[in-house]
């Protein structure tokens, strides 16, 4: 870090026990009137600090400083800010393709001449590996090894890359495979609260920040650490020193009143606090919470809400230091020097929470009291769809007998005369095995079980939003252990998982004596990563998958997961339901959503007496218990001693020893990207998009999961057609997450996810459309590869929350690649905007209570997008329908600020690094 200005004498220096420090009092800055810095809310107060150190008056200015510190003005509103964080994390899914991009920057910058070593991190990067585990072998006691020895298998190629990144470039670490989810170990070993550097030769004190390339990277303001998702684009210009431009933002709090009633789970508050934070509207704000609520809140709750920001669709969700974090820093095992720091910093900066502190201005305020949080789920497709446990049931078969839907029942589906064929030890159906009643009979592992509309087939405790979290952890293997002892079991066409967070939580549930039980039931570790969550929950048996699709059956996952996407969890399961993890156990041995968990028996014990939830639910005395005698600093002290080195099979991969990347153009993991061909020096001309043709007209709430490749690769797709062809086997696919490298993979599902709806073909799921004026279906790939050997640019046109979830830049990498030019939406997720202006496309904006459909637009036409020339100008659109007739509409430029439209122009943000680098 560079030394910084030091505006009106801001420059103190405080005594800790790690020696003397310097820092930038914000205390200071009210002395001088800049404001009533005192009753900022605590986010604004981090941001403000940032730019105090950080004034350069060329990237930072002292009118950026004054600005903020209006910031909940009217003119400020409008205003953005350079943020500069403390540090980058990465998870590996969207962590290889960023350093694939630093590593093609190095043959680019010395294509133009410049030095390639200077294309290096210039703020440290942690990159866990999480995503690649895969849920391949469960319910038993080989699936741990059995999926870690898979894991490595399928990623050779990735994590010889990925050890070539850390031993070639600076500030780059890699946490390796079968530690633990990125956002968990963040949050109990990574994070420093407040960060100790040198700055200008003096060691200087201030607080921890970051930006990460997963969404959930919030869960970290669980502990007063200001830290918000972006796209791998955003990423890297500020790994690579360059500010990340914001508008001011509002701040919204939320004041916590009372306390959760015994029964309910972190879980369920966060599921309440995402209905209500999406029904109130909080994208692209904080959130940050306040109230005598907090002081009934762990650590690992607050983590809890931090985590789903993006679910309820802030920016981020902050809890400030105050005493319960600096116990879950001690009993994370951080140092007594650390603790002191981060007391006596936050305590002198004014970040430090008590009953006492003054209530901050927001900009608004809404109240939630606790005490009426009661059990839920969300679901089938969505986080925020909230369902109270006690109409779970009735909430399914409004679903179910819903026709035509995704979860349609069974008699809108088939004739109740039509015959389905019998199960046999080979899956076969045959004749008069079926009802709407008995359901269809599967034979596994010599147990015959009847599969239904509703039966659940994937239950998995899974994400770092609840596995982070020991209370609901402890409290899933209690009720597993009053169940095994009661002889329940678990339908054996239930795919069970355990993927703790991190092996700290294997450490406590072993200690508790609770790992037995857990595998009782068949929920038995399967790997330390995301796994189900983020779709890599392997394949279901072959009788269920043959029952499910031979029959046309709706069945259900439950999981205490974060996302529940179409398309996301598995192929084959069509409704999703996120609960807490002993909800997840207790569905697995219900067996399906078709039941009232709160009156109707959750199964037989061995006396054939009816076993109801509360019998077995866990009381919080015995929760609380177990979290006392069986969680202990010891256990994170010894699991992350040496975290960076202690996986053998990740020592011993090898690597090459070049600054530069040696590419292999027969790698099927990782080529070298097409981004920068033809990259010169000279900033080409903005012109207008001419006689452009719609590639794919979508609806509302398109999300990132249905934009970007995710899960597995079909065989006829164009992306499994192109593996074929380079000689990869059916069975050697592996996911698209695992080769977002290579980018003729991803390009090939780009827009392909099977739930994904293209109007241009209506009543057509997955990722076709039509191409134009011929008419013909195809592939969005065919399609797009047709157009570009014509020369044809190519629009988007969707609704409102266009790229909502997920901050995956092949988003935006494969939407530019596809010969997209421009996208026009009602409205826009944050990440995914900033993601595509990154790649250099243009997203535009409909006017307010335009759309369109009520403007018309049926895809067929032929448009012309003037030239854009200043931020949020409005731009004129022609088309020319297929009649001929002519007209016009308007449509807003998101591009906000000067510095987006300067990547725009540039043709994205990292081409515009490497021609201010050459």
């Amino acid at each position: 870090m560079s030394k910084k200005s030091d505006p009106s004498g801001t420059e103190k220096v405080l005594s800790t026990k790690s020696g003397k420090l310097n820092y930038y009092d914000l205390k200071e800055l009210e002395k001088q009137g800049l404001g009533a810095i005192s009753r900022m809310p605590f986010s604004i107060k981090i941001l403000l600090e940032s730019v105090l150190r950080q004034i350069d008056g060329y990237t930072v200015t002292e009118d950026d400083l004054k600005a903020l510190c209006s910031w909940n003005s009217p003119e400020a509103k409008q205003r953005e800010i350079p943020f500069k964080p403390a540090r980058v994390v990465m998870q590996d899914f969207t962590g290889v393709p960023a350093i694939v991009d630093l590593a093609v920057m190095r043959d680019a910058l010395a294509d133009l001449g410049g030095d390639p070593q200077r294309i290096n991190p210039i703020i440290p990067i942690d990159l866990v590996i999480d995503h690649s585990v895969q849920v391949d072998r469960y319910a038993t006691a080989q699936a741990l090894s059995v999926n870690a020895e898979m894991e490595f298998k399928r990623n050779r190629e990735r994590y010889e890359f990925l050890r070539w990144g850390a031993s070639s470039f600076q500030n780059f670490r890699v946490v390796p495979p079968a530690t633990g989810i990125v956002h968990q170990v963040n949050l109990e070993y990574l994070a420093r609260v407040v960060e100790r550097r040198k700055v200008g030769g003096k060691w200087t004190a201030f607080p921890d920040t970051l930006v990460g390339t997963d969404s959930h990277t919030p869960m970290i303001n669980g502990i007063g650490v200001l830290g918000w998702g972006v796209g791998g684009i955003e990423a890297e210009a500020a790994i690579l020193g360059q500010p990340l431009y914001m508008l001011i933002p509002e701040v919204i709090g939320v004041k916590m009143i009372g306390g959760l009633q015994a029964g309910v789970t972190a879980t369920d508050l966060v599921l309440t606090v995402t209905q209500m934070l999406r029904s109130y509207g909080v994208v692209g704000k904080i959130v940050e919470y306040f109230g005598p609520g907090l002081n009934g809140l762990s650590v690992a709750d607050r983590a809890t809400i931090g985590n789903m920001s993006p679910e309820y669709g802030a920016t981020a969700g902050l809890f400030p230091v105050d005493a319960e974090t600096l116990k879950y820093l001690a009993f994370t095992g951080r140092k007594a020097e650390q603790l002191d720091l981060v007391e006596r910093y936050t305590k002198e900066q004014g970040l430090f929470r008590t009953d006492q502190s003054p209530e901050p201005e927001y900009s608004d305020v809404l109240e939630l009291d606790l005490a009426t949080v009661e059990p839920s789920l969300a679901g089938p497709k969505r986080p925020q769809d909230r369902i109270p446990l006690s109409g779970a049931r009735q909430a399914w078969l409004e679903v179910a007998k819903t026709p035509g839907s995704a979860q349609a029942g069974q008699e809108s589906r088939r004739r109740e005369d039509e015959s389905v064929p019998p199960s046999t030890s080979t899956g076969a159906l045959g004749p008069g095995d079926a009802s709407p009643a008995g359901g269809i009979p599967v034979v596994v592992s010599g147990r015959r079980e009847y599969l239904k509309h509703g039966s659940v087939v994937i239950a998995a405790i899974t994400s770092c939003t609840n596995t982070s979290n020991p209370a609901v952890m402890l409290a899933a293997g209690i009720l597993a252990k009053k169940a095994v002892k009661l002889g329940l079991q678990v339908p054996v066409y239930t795919k069970t998982s355990l993927a703790p967070g991190s092996r700290v939580v294997t450490r406590y549930l072993e200690d508790a004596g609770l790992i037995p039980y857990l595998e009782a039931l068949g929920f038995h570790p399967v790997g330390y990563g995301c796994t189900t969550c983020i779709g890599n929950s392997g394949p279901l048996h072959p009788e269920v998958s043959r029952a499910i699709c031979q029959a046309d059956l709706t069945v259900a996952s439950v999981l205490s997961g974060n996302r529940n996407f179409e398309g996301r969890i598995h192929a084959e399961v069509k409704a999703n339901y996120l609960a807490s993890p002993p909800l997840v156990v207790a569905y697995a041995l219900a067996g399906t959503l078709d039941i009232d968990l709160q009156n109707d028996p959750i199964g037989l014990d061995r006396n054939e007496n009816p076993v109801y939830l509360k019998d077995i639910w866990p009381t919080n005395r015995e929760i609380d218990a177990a979290v006392s005698a069986h969680v202990s600093p010891q256990m994170f002290e010894q699991e992350y001693g040496n975290v960076f080195t202690s996986n053998e099979t990740w020592n011993a991969v090898k690597i090459s020893e070049s600054s530069r990347y040696p590419w292999d153009d027969t790698s099927t993991y990782i080529r070298k990207p097409t981004f920068f061909h033809g990259l010169t020096m000279q900033l080409p001309p903005v012109p207008e998009i001419k006689d452009a043709r719609v590639l794919a007209l979508l609806g509302n709430s398109v999300t990132t999961d249905h934009i970007s490749p995710a899960g597995a690769i079909p065989e006829d797709s164009p992306a499994g057609k192109w593996l074929i062809g380079q000689g990869v086997r059916v069975e050697d696919f592996n996911t698209y997450g695992s080769r977002r490298g290579n980018h003729e993979v991803m390009i090939r599902g780009t827009f392909g996810n099977i739930r994904i709806r293209n109007h241009l073909v209506p009543g057509v799921e997955g990722g076709y459309t039509r191409h134009l004026p011929s008419g013909q279906q195809m592939f969005i790939y065919d399609a797009s590869a047709k157009y570009q050997a014509d020369g044809t640019p190519l629009l988007v046109i969707a609704g409102r929350e266009y790229g909502s979830g997920s901050s995956r830049d092949w988003a935006a990498k494969g939407t530019i690649l596809l010969g997209v030019k421009a996208v026009i939406a009602e409205s826009y997720e944050r990440i995914h905007r900033s993601n595509l202006i990154g790649m250099g496309v243009l997203p535009l904006q409909f006017r307010e209570g335009e759309n369109a459909e009520s403007l018309g637009l049926s895809g067929e036409e032929i448009y012309t997008v003037e030239a854009v020339e200043r931020p949020r100008q409005e731009l004129t659109i022609s088309i020319v329908t297929g009649g001929g007739a002519e007209k016009r509409f308007t449509a807003i430029a998101r591009l906000d600020t000067a510095v987006e439209l300067d990547y725009y122009r540039n043709g994205g943000i990292l081409h515009t690094v490497l021609r201010n680098m050459a």
